[in-house]
């Protein structure tokens, strides 16, 4: 018992770095397009390099944990997502970041993987939102420490450098825990990670539920991500407020998502999944009509942030779910699987907004967000009237 405390406290800080990388792009891309010489569309060309990347280790996370355990693979993870931040900081060309995207993406993969589905297996389910909302607060952090170099007249590289660093120093702890996992894996009686089956996609799509559940996370991760990545540019060229006040504004959108999951873990004590889920949606719609209408700048600010609010019990919920929709034994593949389509929503989503921005204009963004959350809100019912 004590061993799953230790590790508890030591995921709660893994989610802090998966939370860390993704909202650094959005928030500092209205600063580092022109002197890269790039369009500002240019951002979906590594969002969707790091999700293709994210996509592949995602799919084979499964036999990888299997092989090395969720110890070794979160810790050999982070480091590779370090690696790629400080590569990013010491960038000077599109076309450098396009390379260090691919080590980002391979290492959030698995990491996203395993950690989910150990939590699902061994925690309560407010556990699960608790984490997921330190992974909030990873991605909160992000723009304020991009803001807060640009304010202080740094470049955004400096940003980047100092939450490498911070992923080379978790990475180290991660490492020195290493024993505690292997405690942990040695109890076969009681770990089921070793016990689930490494199932084909051909098989797992087959289940009960299956496509209606990876058609909901690939709807969530688009949302999601494209609301991350280009909100920040809808404030500026949409509603006319600077670069430097529109990264730290996006903050409120990663803290609503933050906020809401801590609330999420006291509301799991009583609720159920699908209650939390079903709420989630109501806030989010509610989150995107305030940020469509043309009211002041406060309302788009407020807007952000009940929008992550009501993203926050989703993703969660949802994920602690799997052994339950589709069996323990099936849960690390299908978690997988899961994660697999929902980077492929991070990667081809935003990239399609990207496009659309350009050509019609960044103030769409509410209507799509919009258009997404009802199509996820019919796979959800779905996938509830399928898995029972």
């Amino acid at each position: 018992m004590y061993i799953l405390l230790l590790l508890l406290g030591i995921i709660y800080l893994a989610f802090i770095s998966l939370g860390l990388p993704d909202s650094l792009l959005g928030s500092a891309w209205p600063s580092m397009y022109e002197g890269l010489g790039v369009s500002m569309e240019s951002a979906g060309i590594i969002s969707v390099i790091i999700s293709v990347g994210t996509v592949i280790s995602s799919l084979g996370s499964a036999r990888v944990i299997r092989k090395l355990g969720t110890g070794l693979t979160t810790s050999f993870s982070v480091l590779m997502t370090a690696f790629a931040l400080v590569g990013f900081s010491f960038s000077k060309s599109f076309a450098w970041l396009c390379v260090f995207a691919v080590p980002m993406g391979l290492g959030a993969g698995s990491v996203d993987a395993a950690l989910n589905n150990f939590v699902a297996l061994h925690y309560k389910a407010k556990h699960m939102s608790w984490l997921h909302c330190f992974w909030g607060i990873g991605a909160s952090l992000g723009p304020v420490v991009i803001s807060f170099c640009l304010v202080r007249q740094q470049s955004w590289n400096a940003g980047y450098r100092v939450i490498g660093i911070f992923q080379l120093a978790l990475s180290a702890l991660l490492l020195i825990s290493l024993p505690l996992w292997r405690k942990a894996q040695a109890s076969k009686s009681k770990n089921e990670e070793t016990k689930g089956r490494i199932s084909s996609i051909r098989r797992l799509i087959g289940l009960p539920g299956a496509w209606q559940a990876l058609s909901t996370f690939f709807c969530y991760c688009g949302i999601e991500s494209t609301a991350g990545l280009w909100g920040s540019s809808y404030l500026v060229t949409v509603r006319g407020i600077s670069a430097e006040v529109a990264a730290s504004w996006i903050s409120l959108y990663f803290f609503g998502i933050t906020f809401g999951r801590f609330l999420s873990g006291f509301l799991a004590i009583k609720l159920r999944h699908k209650q939390m889920v079903q709420f989630g949606q109501i806030l989010l719609a509610a989150g995107i009509i305030v940020l469509f209408l043309p009211l002041h700048e406060y309302f788009a600010l407020a807007g952000l942030f009940i929008t992550g609010l009501g993203l926050a019990p989703i993703y969660p919920n949802l994920i602690h779910e799997t052994p339950i929709n589709f069996g323990s034994e099936y849960s690390g593949s299908m978690i997988g699987l899961q994660m697999a389509c929902a980077y492929v929503g991070t990667t081809f989503i935003p990239f399609l907004f990207g496009l659309i921005g350009a050509s019609v204009g960044y103030s769409l963004l509410p209507v799509f967000l919009g258009a997404l959350t009802l199509l996820m809100i019919f796979t959800v019912r779905g996938l509830y009237k399928k898995s029972g």
